[in-house]
């Protein structure tokens, strides 16, 4: 059975091991890579589930099954747009997909984003007939603007979507 729970302090190097993990299984997925990320010092690592733990605008979640992290999600609250969030990092470990872990750690990302006054949620994802695609809008994302290549130099796209509680199943 999938839980989700907050990451705590001490487990940035989990931390680090899932996205790094993360971003040489979907280099697809996201906007950073597994290069610049694996180039950062063990600091920065340490440093930045650290104040996400004390900021109380980020929500670090890890997905769990058994006793093995198979998940992550990242909800930051916007500082330049109140009432808005947004979810970076989001991704399910090969081993856990098909078992609900994107459902669990999304719905719990969007519930502390709800439970702090938010009103919409953001979020990016690779254009593609994707799991990923289908789990954003079966909770009401919708496509905002057109498509922008994933990062400098790719032929991808990613699109923004958006969640606006009053037009989602979730609200």
């Amino acid at each position: 059975m999938i839980s989700v729970r907050p990451i705590s302090p001490h487990e940035w190097q989990k931390y680090r091991d899932i996205r790094l993990q993360a971003l040489q299984d979907a280099p697809d997925a996201f906007g950073s890579t597994w290069a610049a990320e694996a180039a950062q010092a063990d600091d920065h690592w340490s440093a930045r589930i650290a104040a996400a733990a004390a900021s109380g605008t980020d929500r670090a979640l890890f997905a769990v099954n058994g006793e093995a992290v198979c998940g992550l999600v990242w909800c930051k609250l916007s500082v330049m747009e109140p009432g808005v969030a947004d979810i970076y990092q989001m991704w399910v470990a090969p081993t856990a997909r098909g078992l609900g872990a994107g459902r669990v750690l999304l719905d719990q990302a969007l519930a502390w984003a709800k439970s702090c006054g938010t009103q919409r949620v953001r979020l990016g994802v690779t254009v593609a007939d994707s799991p990923a695609m289908r789990l954003y809008q079966s909770h009401g994302f919708a496509p905002v603007g057109q498509p922008e290549p994933l990062r400098a130099g790719s032929a991808l796209m990613a699109q923004a979507m958006e969640l606006n509680w009053g037009n989602s199943p979730a609200g």
